[in-house]
């Protein structure tokens, strides 16, 4: 069984400072998408589909939501040997430092990982969106004899100066390694792809952060302190001294790295055939079984929209929009190329008569909104206007953040009535 061979680990991410402020009080992996998930549920949930059920998640860095979500999501059964455990970085005899990088954060949860019985240890990124079998990727790992695996995808020109690129002989054994290659030496570093790919353009191989290493392996290259990055110089360094097989990939996968591709990841579920398909039956999303009510919904024209359980919405107009989780959106309202993340509880009728709550939990009445990421918990206002855009300068204030045109709006912030953002 792959559940008795595989161990996963999941690297958490560091600070996650490209994903700020929606990073300032969460891991990477907690960051809400879709509406209804965390970014930890991908890779999870990818390895559940492929019946490994035995999962370590590498944090240091506002762990405590990423913990409550876990606890609360994965439950298996008590006779199981399956279990996501998080792992925080921990002050021990041998070491009182942070993780410094992918591999040392490995390095430092090793006594953790060898009180299991594996063969092979996957390592998962848990900032990416994708649906994989990691049984294909772990089988024609064990039959081409390789020490170490890594998940490729072939990428254009373009993209390709922003990646760590592979070149790899006609039995996919990586023959050499280069980081973020310059334009002008890449006519050297294609390989063989589909023909598909090779239509688009899709020539470069690009690694994937995804790893198999062979358990005796692992041990023996976790042995040197001075190497602290898996992409920077444990591939590279091992590339000449291990059998490295490349397991070419060509899904839908997308690296979850800054505002700009998080915004586009998550708006991109509108389309009326997504790339990636959350209604597929066998590469199932898990996530926290919260138990809410329908949706309502009165007087809205919804174009291209994703709306969560639980939402009340008396909007005018939702257009290519995610909403989130017991959203509350006022009348009149427009919404335009927004990700709503919603609310982790509602107001009762008690709660905000006793209160006089001036401002609501979600969007008001009349308010115009276009371009923007609503993090959880936010009050908006009546009559509010964000307008999104390319116009918009980098900016950051206490309840709001512009990067690259996209408004942010902060976690449990409050914008006034009338406020206008454009």
């Amino acid at each position: 069984m792959i559940n008795d061979k595989v161990l996963s680990i999941i690297l958490g991410g560091g600070q996650g400072s490209r994903l700020y402020p929606l990073t300032a009080a969460r891991s990477k992996p907690a960051v809400p998408i879709a509406g209804k998930y965390r970014l930890v549920d991908i890779p999870i949930s990818n390895c559940i589909n492929s019946d490994i059920k035995r999962m370590y998640v590498l944090t240091q860095f506002n762990s405590a939501s990423l913990n409550k979500h876990i606890s609360k999501t994965y439950h298996f059964s008590f006779f199981s040997s399956a279990f996501v455990d998080v792992l925080a970085a921990e002050q021990t005899i041998s070491s009182d430092k942070w993780f410094q990088g992918t591999a040392d954060a490995v390095r430092q949860s090793m006594h953790h990982f060898l009180k299991n019985d594996f063969e092979y240890a996957l390592i998962l990124s848990g900032d990416q969106l994708y649906q994989m079998d990691f049984n294909d990727m772990i089988n024609k790992h064990e039959k081409s004899g390789a020490e170490i695996s890594i998940a490729t995808y072939p990428v254009t020109a373009k993209d390709a100066t922003s990646f760590g690129i592979m070149k790899t002989n006609e039995e996919n054994v990586i023959t050499s390694f280069i980081e973020k290659p310059a334009a002008d030496l890449l006519p050297d570093w294609t390989s063989d792809v589909g023909e598909d790919m090779e239509r688009e353009g899709r020539k470069y191989l690009a690694s994937m952060g995804i790893y198999i290493f062979n358990r005796d392996l692992l041990i023996e290259l976790m042995s040197n302190p001075d190497t602290v990055d898996f992409g920077k110089e444990i591939i590279p360094q091992s590339i000449d001294k291990h059998k490295t097989v490349s397991y070419q990939y060509e899904g839908y996968w997308t690296d979850i790295g800054n505002i700009d591709s998080f915004f586009e990841a998550n708006l991109g579920l509108t389309d009326n055939i997504p790339k990636f398909n959350l209604y597929d039956q066998k590469y199932r999303i898990y996530t926290n079984a919260r138990i809410l009510a329908t949706s309502k919904i009165s007087g809205t024209t919804l174009n291209n929209t994703v709306i969560s359980d639980g939402c009340i919405i008396q909007a005018s107009k939702i257009e290519r929009s995610v909403i989130g989780i017991r959203s509350r959106i006022g009348k009149d309202t427009v919404i335009i190329n927004t990700y709503m993340m919603g609310s982790d509880s509602y107001e009762s009728l008690k709660e905000i008569a006793e209160r006089r709550i001036d401002i609501l939990s979600g969007i008001g009445e009349r308010c115009y909104i276009k371009n923007a990421i609503i993090d959880k918990n936010c009050r908006i206002g009546d009559d509010v206007k964000i307008n999104g855009g390319k116009h918009l300068k980098d900016t950051e204030t206490p309840t709001y953040f512009i990067k690259d045109g996209i408004v942010v709006i902060k976690k449990d912030a409050v914008i006034p009535k009338g406020t206008i953002i454009q």
